[in-house]
């Protein structure tokens, strides 16, 4: 982290904490000295920071868990809304439950969340909502309407929260990647490896330290006038469309 995106140290809470992105955002902001909660099914978070299990599909659970963050921390000043579900399978096989457990994790359980941040944001008049997003969230994919419906959705809820939290000092953003190495593209086939990477004009795929750098920029105070964006880390892959 460099002096542009040099942060005051503040309280963060991220969900989906336990692995893949959600865990180098974790560690990233853990190194740069902040106070950091990471919330998983598990409870499992990188050293440094405060582990709490919470299941975001729970309003209580969530309610639970914000308050055990801030008791610890302080009251949650960034939000990074990482935790989120796959069940892909195209649109004549997708079952009514697939479709709505997808858009319960990713989908709702970010509005949870950010309407829990929101209160003590609003007090205090500082305020960095982040949630994260997909490139399929743009440019849609086969076999995930479910997945890129509730990844549409976030940049609609940004957006909103911008117009509607924006004269507080709290701004809104997505942080779109594309294809980046984790757990899940590593059990990919090779066949199907190289036809996503034949789209992306990079050439390769990308890593969670490159989506995590963007999200330390986005919750920097240098970007207090950065609302409403999608930043897109994914190699050129879908243009910012």
């Amino acid at each position: 982290m460099n002096e542009s995106t040099a942060l005051t140290p503040r309280s963060v809470l991220v969900t989906g904490a336990s692995r893949g992105i959600g865990a180098a955002i974790v560690a990233d902001f853990v190194s740069a000295g902040h106070r950091v909660a990471g919330l998983s099914t598990s409870g499992t978070a990188p050293e440094g920071a405060l582990g709490i299990a919470c299941d975001i599909t729970d309003p209580a659970q969530v309610e639970a868990a914000f308050t055990q963050a801030e008791e610890v921390n302080g009251p949650v000043e960034i939000l990074v809304a990482n935790a989120g579900i796959t069940k892909d399978t195209l649109v004549l096989r997708m079952s009514e439950e697939d479709f709505a457990a997808v858009i319960e994790v990713n989908l709702v359980g970010a509005f949870r969340c950010a309407k829990r941040a929101s209160k003590s944001m609003i007090r205090g008049r500082f305020g960095r909502l982040i949630f994260i997003g997909s490139v399929v969230g743009m440019q849609g994919s086969p076999g995930q309407v479910n997945y890129s419906a509730s990844k549409a959705g976030l940049i609609g809820m940004a957006r909103s929260l911008t117009r509607e939290l924006g004269s507080r000092g709290v701004t809104a953003n997505v942080v779109a990647p594309g294809f980046i190495e984790t757990d899940m593209t590593g059990n990919l086939g090779e066949s199907v490896v190289e036809r996503y990477r034949s789209q992306i004009p990079a050439g390769r795929f990308g890593n969670t330290a490159e989506v995590s750098a963007a999200v330390s920029y986005l919750a920097s105070d240098q970007a207090g006038y950065v609302s409403g964006v999608v930043l897109a880390v994914d190699g050129g892959m879908g243009m910012g469309n």
